[in-house]
């Protein structure tokens, strides 16, 4: 088989690079680099099944020649900041609704068999009921969460009209090797690791009592892969979550890696941030149904997987 991955040399991207490339399909990448990482890009270049095109997918032009040939679509290349998103609505949009519809025209256009895209769980906002489930409505609290949820009705509309299978993953709070603690971006985990690795007192906003649903990188890329090859006909046009269905509060995860780090530095507490959601948690029922789902790795034992390689892997 032969994929495209977009966003291919950042951190979700090229862990499902690897594991394509393991069980000997061939795969290029399309990243423009504005994240993305050049090792990633040179971890592959030895292997005769990988190629890489550098560009955008806001350009049309480019989003079709990266799909000439390809059997499916994983595409992850997406801007990703909540913050960045409430300061640039105008850019966040171009790149995560723009460019996700210019992925999909170009994939129904190269005859591509199924394009699988990662949206969010942000697109549920601050609900009352969890877990989320599939069914709720949808209520974005930020431009970037009203990305993903834009991106979604694309899918659901190309499906629905165009003769090709679209299928939407929410991802839940991903964490795991390759995740940048460095960028502008970065998410809590390899904050908090590389903090506390380095004697330094991390911030918490908010109370930190609020919750999220992490989930270990093996298992996004475990997902990203059933939902192209094994996804049922009906799960063409819908979202799945994908989590680990695993409550656990801000506060209660910085203990959990100062216990695995031996560190007893305490965290800073600051005021809530736009944006942000409550809590989430995610049912995980659909997308075991739609293409069998099933996540193998915890919370705790990502965690450990993932301390050992900042620790390895920080300088």
């Amino acid at each position: 088989m032969k994929f495209l991955v977009t966003g291919g040399a950042g951190f979700i991207g090229s862990n499902i690079v690897d594991a394509l490339l393991a069980q000997g399909d061939q795969v290029v990448v399309l990243d423009n680099m504005s994240t993305g990482k050049q090792k990633h890009i040179d971890e592959f270049s030895s292997n005769p099944a990988f190629s890489f095109i550098k560009g955008s997918i806001t350009d049309t032009e480019t989003c079709r020649n990266a799909c000439e040939g390809i059997d499916y679509v994983l595409h992850e290349a997406a801007y990703i900041s909540v913050p960045g998103s409430v300061e640039d609505p105008v850019f966040t949009h171009d790149t995560n609704v723009t460019g996700t519809a210019n992925v999909f025209l170009a994939a129904r256009d190269a005859g591509v068999k199924r394009v699988v895209w990662a949206s969010s769980t942000s697109v549920y906002g601050n609900s009352d009921v969890l877990p989320n489930v599939e069914t709720m409505p949808l209520n974005p609290l930020s431009p970037y969460a009203a990305s993903k949820a834009a991106g979604e009705m694309f899918a659901s509309a190309f499906s629905e009209v165009y003769d090709i299978s679209i299928v939407s993953l929410r991802y839940y709070n991903v964490f795991g090797r390759r995740q940048d603690p460095f960028s502008l971006y970065a998410a809590v985990i390899p904050i908090f690791v590389s903090m506390l690795l380095k004697g330094e007192r991390p911030i918490i906003y908010g109370d930190g009592g609020q919750t999220r649903d992490f989930v270990f990188i093996e298992n996004i890329v475990q997902a990203n892969i059933k939902a192209a090859l094994d996804a049922k006909p009906e799960a063409s046009g819908k979202a799945f979550n994908i989590g680990c269905g695993e409550k656990i509060t801000i506060t209660e995860l910085f203990n959990m890696i100062a216990e695995e780090l031996q560190s007893d530095i305490t965290p800073d507490y600051r005021e809530d941030r736009i944006g942000d959601v409550r809590d989430s948690i995610a049912d995980i029922s659909a997308a075991r149904e739609g293409f069998g789902y099933d996540p193998k790795v915890n919370v705790r034992s990502g965690m450990k997987k993932s301390i050992g390689w900042y620790r390895e892997n920080l300088v």
